[in-house]
């Protein structure tokens, strides 16, 4: 699916600060129709009128959800003939930012309940937020893994360039309770403001090991090769979804959101890795 920047009310708004993601930094506009209020994030479509859903739906999510919502899209479109999904994908905290900033979005799902908060706290969501899938985290390492990684602690030798999120983003803040749980301390080489980012410095041999959510490392492929620990079972990310208040076209994005937590949705998100809630 392409990701585009569309127009909303003739009122085009660059997002700020959305982090840049393995394809680039993305500005994003929308331009929707509107469908009445929302009353919560799990709202069936069918308070819309069931196969009525039409119009534009754009979607703010984490960085690591790009592949199995670009694919939710394409199913979403097929569903309902004649809409079109737009997303911007980044770091969680930055896409907050740009919702409370205005910009315009139907949907946002966030990494972790924290940067959902940032939203919420602000009125900017419609109804409850929930639950829709959990996250875990892997060692993204070089294919093979020459450097025969094996445990948190390996990452504290000093022949390594090591990469961590940045603690502000929720890929960052799991890696560091997972560390705190082993008891490991890491000096990385650089701290990323995205998963795809930190990803792409180990996909690209700018660096010999990342943390990073399984999900990225699955849909890596053999770009890089995964190793499970222990401590990451100490660090799960929920990841809650919600219709924004200033929606544009609620009725789609209400349908989106039941896409996403339906049994095909869910089949989508778990053959990427993910965890059901």
């Amino acid at each position: 699916m392409v990701i585009r920047s569309v127009c909303r009310g003739r009122r085009l708004l660059r997002v700020a600060g959305v982090g840049a993601v393995a394809l680039g930094v993305l500005t994003v506009s929308a331009c929707s129709s509107s469908s009445g209020a929302a009353d919560s994030a799990g709202s069936s479509a069918s308070g819309a009128g069931a196969g009525k859903v039409s119009g534009d739906v754009t979607v703010f999510a984490a960085a690591s959800l790009k592949e199995s919502f670009t694919e939710l899209g394409k199913k979403f479109e097929q569903k309902y003939p004649g809409t079109e999904v737009t997303f911007s994908f980044g770091g969680s905290d930055s896409l907050a930012a740009s919702i409370n900033g205005g910009a315009p979005a139907d949907v946002f799902a966030a990494a972790s309940p924290r940067t959902m908060k940032l939203v919420t706290d602000q009125g900017g969501a419609a109804g409850t937020p929930v639950t829709f899938v959990r996250n875990r985290l892997e060692i993204a390492t070089l294919p093979g893994n020459p450097d025969e990684l094996a445990s948190l602690k390996d990452l504290t030798r000093s022949d390594l360039k090591v990469v961590l999120c940045d603690r502000t983003v929720p890929c960052g803040a799991a890696a560091q309770k997972a560390l705190d749980a082993g008891g490991v301390k890491v000096t990385p080489v650089s701290y990323e403001q995205d998963v795809k980012s930190a990803l792409n410095k180990v996909a690209l041999k700018e660096a010999d090991a990342a943390l990073v959510y399984r999900t990225d490392v699955k849909a890596a492929g053999d770009k890089v090769e995964g190793v499970d620990f222990p401590e990451s079972a100490q660090a799960v990310n929920d990841y809650p979804i919600t219709v924004l208040k200033n929606a544009g076209n609620t009725g789609a994005a209400r349908a989106f959101i039941d896409l996403v937590r339906s049994a095909e949705g869910q089949k989508v998100l778990t053959e990427a890795g993910f965890l059901q809630p």
